[in-house]
């Protein structure tokens, strides 16, 4: 469970800067909801899909599961530490934030990717499906929800910092389950 709530925190704090730069970029607040509810929907709906595909590389790799549930982990940290988005970026987002119909839907790919990662991980390390499932799917509201109002009034500095610390922990918590495996003491 603790390894569960682990994973699904730093989720949070990117579903929080990439609402909050979409705040930035001018999302309007009747938009807000409708945003929120692609995000929620996109951010259960990939786990599930990585979950899987974690459980089916979880059979196959056996013993090695949970090296490359600490590989992903560490991988996906990195990432969200070294990466740089450009406020182009944020902008394109805005756009297809005020959209509608299919264009959505890359909105929606785009905020969950990390989601799709950690479902991979989760499906590596066995955790319970829907647990996880209504875990990201309640903090994705929330948060998002939260990025949307505090973004409306902050700078990009909120937005760098969220993603950044997000990252931080995700390769936290990789280290943690690295040095577990070799010392023996689990989470």
């Amino acid at each position: 469970m603790l390894k569960l709530v682990a994973l699904v925190i730093p989720l949070g704090l990117d579903t929080f800067a990439v609402a909050a730069a979409l705040a930035i970029a001018g999302l309007k607040k009747d938009q807000r909801l409708r945003v929120s509810l692609v995000f929620t929907a996109f951010e259960a709906g990939m786990p599930v899909v990585g979950l899987v595909a974690g459980r089916l590389v979880s059979t196959a790799i056996g013993a090695l599961a949970d090296l490359a549930a600490i590989g992903v982990l560490i991988a996906l940290g990195l990432f969200m530490v070294l990466s740089r988005e450009s406020h182009e970026t944020e902008q394109r987002l805005a756009l297809l934030a005020r959209s509608r119909g299919l264009s959505v839907l890359g909105l929606g790919v785009s905020v969950s990717l990390d989601e799709l990662a950690i479902g991979f991980t989760l499906g590596l390390l066995n955790a319970p499906l829907l647990l996880a499932v209504v875990l990201i799917a309640v903090q994705a509201f929330v948060i998002s929800q939260l990025g949307f109002s505090i973004g409306s009034r902050a700078g990009e500095a909120v937005q760098e910092g969220a993603e950044r610390l997000a990252g931080a922990v995700l390769l936290l918590l990789g280290t943690a389950l690295a040095v577990g495996r070799l010392t023996g003491f689990q989470l």
